[in-house]
């Protein structure tokens, strides 16, 4: 893995792992919340390491249940499904979020695991002035050489439910969008085959190519 995957698989893996159940009100409070629940969560995934190499499907296991009621995964495919998710069937819609999740652990665990030592600073939370609940966070990853690298990611909650993330910016590089216009251009190679392209969707994220767009930003 190069070390663009690297960093973009770090800011994947920090963003999903601090946006944790919180009502916050405020968005100092929201901010704290998220600082406090993103060291104690990144320290629990440095100690287990070394389960990736010991049992990779234990791993990820660990990873799912860490992210399960954090990161809304369904609300993300249907976005990266984008129009083609009207023509899916339930069944299909539930594939397909199954296979994203895998696709995401599949193409960069070994990037986390194999990555130098990072620290994370949040530096600031916003409400929506529009919608409050509605928010976004930033942050910076700093790698053990000093290099500093800005994130930026979306989150929403539903009327006295909790926050959950629902998009992510990597330097300027919007991530979801990323993976929507890859949907759509397999959904042109396949001929509109839905199902070919969920089949398919694994090998479409490894041959994505977001290092070149990071590079452009």
């Amino acid at each position: 893995m190069s070390a663009l995957t690297q960093r973009l698989f770090l800011a994947l893996v920090v963003m999903a792992l601090s946006v944790t159940s919180v009502q916050a009100g405020e968005a100092e409070d929201l901010q704290r919340y998220v600082d406090d629940n993103t060291q104690r969560l990144v320290d629990r995934l440095n100690a287990e390491r070394g389960l990736y190499e010991r049992d990779p499907e234990a791993f990820y296991r660990k990873m799912d249940e860490a992210l399960e009621g954090f990161v809304d995964f369904r609300r993300i495919a249907a976005r990266v499904m984008g129009r083609y998710a009207r023509q899916t069937t339930p069944e299909q819609r539930d594939e397909f979020v199954v296979r994203f999740k895998r696709s995401l652990f599949d193409s960069y665990a070994q990037a986390l695991v194999s990555a130098d030592d990072f620290t994370i600073r949040v530096n600031d939370a916003t409400i929506n002035p529009r919608d409050d609940n509605r928010a976004s966070v930033t942050m910076e990853v700093i790698t053990a050489t000093g290099n500093r690298h800005s994130v930026t990611y979306s989150m929403y909650r539903k009327e006295d439910s909790d926050w959950m993330m629902e998009n992510i910016i990597v330097e300027g590089v919007n991530i979801g969008l990323s993976f929507r216009d890859r949907f759509a251009q397999e959904m042109e190679a396949n001929r509109g085959q839905i199902q070919a392209v969920i089949d398919g969707w694994s090998d479409a994220v490894k041959s994505l190519n977001l290092e070149d767009e990071l590079n452009k930003s």
